[in-house]
């Protein structure tokens, strides 16, 4: 009986605590310090940010370990063919 209890109250206990509004409190409102860095968000909000068009030099021997990675990961193809 005493174990029938306690299980029935961890059950309730886990039930109340996995409701809708378990983090609803849980946050805390603070400012981007970053908000207008163009280099974070861009010049303006519809373009990209600055630090995303960098260019680099390729490197081939990165290629290949790259194309192996997805290989192992996805199976053979290419990024343009899809899911």
């Amino acid at each position: 009986m005493k174990s029938a209890l306690s299980k029935g109250l961890l059950v309730v206990a886990v039930l109340s605590l996995a409701s809708c509004d378990y983090q609803k409190y849980n946050t805390i409102r603070q400012s981007d310090y970053r908000g207008n860095d163009p280099y974070v968000y861009g010049p303006n909000k519809d373009s990209a940010a600055i630090q995303s068009k960098y260019k680099y030099t390729p490197n081939p021997a990165l290629e290949e370990r790259t194309q192996k990675i997805r290989e192992k990961l996805f199976g053979a193809g290419t990024i343009g063919e899809g899911a």
